[in-house]
């Protein structure tokens, strides 16, 4: 087996241009492509992830699920970007201002969550 490196997630969000908003405008990812249904419904879109690989945000009809930040569930956990640690508080007040509140934080790493309640994890571990 030839695995060469991170190529995609994909996450299904039944409101895609709110969740890319927050990927895009709040994070900073560049949208890449739409993907449009053969009846011209949006399907999904692609934001592009620093370092390589993209974020798939495919279009559901169904209501998000709310769980508890740790929970017993198996399947994704999060979505963990890194971060300079000098851009840290930089970053945590960007997500203050955006109305969005940080779920949980430890030395190296501050949690998120994106519209629908996807966990975001942004590190700079080990970096102290």
């Amino acid at each position: 087996m030839d695995v060469q490196g991170f190529h995609h997630v994909a996450i299904q969000a039944k409101d895609v241009e709110r969740v890319t908003a927050f990927y895009r405008d709040l994070l900073g990812f560049p949208e890449l492509t739409r993907h449009h249904r053969p009846d011209g419904t949006l399907r999904s879109i692609w934001v592009g992830v620093p370092g390589g690989g993209f974020l798939a945000i495919e279009a559901v009809p169904g209501t998000p699920e709310p769980l508890p930040f740790r929970h017993e569930h198996p399947g994704l956990l999060m979505l963990a970007f890194r971060i300079p640690k000098a851009g840290r508080a930089a970053a945590v007040e960007a997500f203050r201002r955006a109305g969005v509140a940080l779920e949980h934080e430890t030395r190296w790493t501050f949690y998120v969550r994106d519209p629908e309640g996807n966990r975001v994890a942004l590190s700079h571990h080990p970096e102290d």
